[in-house]
């Protein structure tokens, strides 16, 4: 049996190649376009322009509030306590009476001390009309000389106990005059700490009440012994005293604002800090003594450098940089150097130039190269503060 070979003719099977080779040829472009790589879409940042301003260089250090000045009022005298004529907190004025201790013992003293100078000043009166008839007498021998020099020498003798009388007349009135108290700074008052009808001792470690004087206030803050040469060169620099702002630690607000008066003479070696104190006008009583606040030392300006916000500073193993925005709207990484931080601002002493665009939201994202696009901005809060709900 023979078995039949059925062959197409020479152009049906060059024909039939060619077909196939056209129809692979178009599927091998959507093929090449299905696996090829897509970019990734551009990252949404925020961006802001590195400015050349100046800028107010300062020192920020964690202060407390003190009283300017403070002074616990004692009885000067032994006594009891008659009355009391202040309110605990209210403000009293240098003089103004406070309390009355019982002044009898005192002024009976003082009325002694008076008596005896009164009989004093008699036996002298006396003594000289004496001396002036002794003195007739001896023209005409009617007595001696030792009788005359006698009655000089007890004259001198008067005269010294009228002295002696004086100064315990003195001493009495000052006795007398420390039964009324009064204030000797104007300040704030605090807490009465006894009460009249009590028995006060001028030994007493209590006391009778503690003013503050907190108009004007003082402000005590320490700053690392490190910024002590730029504190001098600013002293040095300037005639006027060095402006320093108090700052609310919870909201952050200014709430005073005064003047340095003192820079303290050495520097705590155990904890490596300088101690200053600042000097603040507090009418409205914004300062009270024992608030923690913080202190910001004006110092002295820098002229035309360069401040970008301080969010766009990022932190690296080796050492801070800024993700720069290149025209073609990709990023690189810069390493710059930070002069100070100020606020919301830094100043970059080295590695930008004014007008470079930097990111400084969206950074968490991206790496050197990749491609950004700048965040529309939030929409504003329409409903505002009279909106209904």
């Amino acid at each position: 049996m023979q078995t039949k070979v059925f062959s197409l003719p020479l152009n049906r099977r060059i024909m039939g190649a060619a077909l196939c080779v056209l129809g692979s040829g178009a599927l091998l472009p959507a093929f090449a376009q299905s696996v090829a790589p897509q970019q990734p879409p551009a990252i949404l940042v925020s961006t802001a322009l590195a400015k050349s301003e100046s800028v107010q260089q300062t020192l920020t250090g964690i202060g407390n509030v003190l009283a300017l000045s403070s002074v616990t009022v004692h009885a000067r005298v032994d006594g009891q306590l008659d009355s009391v004529a202040f309110e605990e907190g209210q403000d009293v004025r240098a003089g103004q009476l406070l309390a009355q201790l019982d002044p009898r013992t005192y002024q009976a003293q003082l009325d002694q001390a008076q008596a005896q100078k009164a009989k004093d000043d008699a036996l002298l009166a006396n003594a000289k009309v004496d001396l002036k008839r002794y003195e007739e007498l001896i023209k005409d021998d009617a007595t001696t000389q030792q009788v005359l020099d006698t009655q000089k020498a007890l004259i001198g003798q008067l005269m010294a106990s009228i002295k002696n009388d004086e100064a315990l007349i003195n001493f009495a009135k000052v006795q007398l005059g420390f039964t009324t108290i009064s204030a000797p700074i104007s300040g704030r008052l605090g807490a009465r700490l006894i009460d009249p009808g009590n028995i006060v001792h001028a030994a007493d470690p209590g006391g009778l009440v503690v003013i503050n004087q907190i108009d004007p206030i003082a402000v005590q803050f320490t700053l690392p012994e490190t910024n002590f040469p730029k504190i001098s060169q600013a002293l040095n620099a300037g005639k006027k005293r060095l402006q320093v702002e108090a700052i609310d630690r919870a909201s952050g607000n200014v709430i005073g604002v005064g003047e340095l008066v003192l820079v303290n003479n050495q520097i705590d070696m155990a904890s490596g800090t300088i101690s200053l104190k600042a000097r603040f006008p507090n009418p409205k009583h914004n300062l009270w003594p024992g608030q923690s606040v913080n202190a910001r030392l004006a110092l002295t300006k820098l002229d035309n450098v360069v401040t970008v916000p301080s969010a766009a500073i990022q932190r690296s193993q080796n050492g801070l940089f800024v993700y720069v925005v290149t025209p073609d709207s990709k990023v690189r990484l810069q390493p710059v150097t930070v002069a100070q931080y100020e606020g919301a601002q830094a100043v970059v002493s080295k590695g930008l130039a004014a007008n470079d665009k930097v990111v400084v939201d969206g950074l968490y994202r991206l790496v050197a190269g990749a491609s950004v696009k700048e965040a529309a901005p939030a929409p504003a809060d329409k409903t505002g503060s009279g909106a209904k709900p």
